[in-house]
């Protein structure tokens, strides 16, 4: 008798290869060639990696900025990073899910999002310490994360119409600020006392 194969478990190397690979060949195929090679937790791992760049770099610049303080900017992006991407990302599996009938799992979509999500956001966070480039920095890498977003959604929930993809990824991004912004709230409050 044998035993199934385990699923793969990719280690950071890994995850930074794949980040270089989907980036570097944007497309359905390339999400899916990744999309089974880690799981949930490896996504998390991942993203609270980005957290912490981003912690580490708001903290150190913190006290240039009058209303905010180095921990409240450590432990709000520590917090909120991952679980807006948790909100983002479980938005877009039960909307591709629920509303499109796509067959995709919720690991597949954590997963596939992370690996562009983490190294644009690690990009976007260093460049965006620069004065001047800060806000052309952040409309560009917004735009690529709707870009490689789009190509996430129809991979990761199998969703080969590209306007079901869509739909996906604008009512996702709609949920993601609704329930964003009331936990951004929620966490945010105690800082602000």
């Amino acid at each position: 008798m044998t035993t199934p194969p385990s699923p793969v478990q990719a280690t950071l190397t890994d995850m930074f290869s794949q980040s270089s690979t989907v980036l570097t060949r944007p497309g359905p195929q390339t999400f899916e060639l990744f999309e089974r090679r880690g799981g949930t937790r490896q996504a998390f791992l991942y993203v609270l990696l980005a957290a912490l760049v981003s912690a580490v770099i708001a903290a150190i610049f913190a006290p240039f900025h009058a209303d905010t303080t180095v921990i409240g900017q450590f432990i709000t992006r520590l917090i909120l990073i991952p679980l807006q991407f948790a909100v983002f990302t479980g938005a877009v599996y039960l909307i591709g899910k629920h509303l499109f009938r796509g067959t995709g799992t919720y690991p597949e979509v954590a997963y596939s999002f992370a690996l562009f999500f983490v190294p644009l956001s690690i990009l976007g966070t260093v460049l965006g310490i620069i004065p001047i480039l800060g806000w052309l920095v952040g409309i560009l890498i917004s735009a690529a994360m709707i870009f490689y977003g789009f190509l996430a959604v129809g991979s990761s929930m199998n969703l080969h119409d590209a306007t079901k993809a869509a739909v996906t990824l604008i009512l996702s991004g709609i949920a993601y600020w609704a329930v964003g912004g009331l936990l951004l709230g929620l966490v945010l409050a105690p800082f602000t006392r």
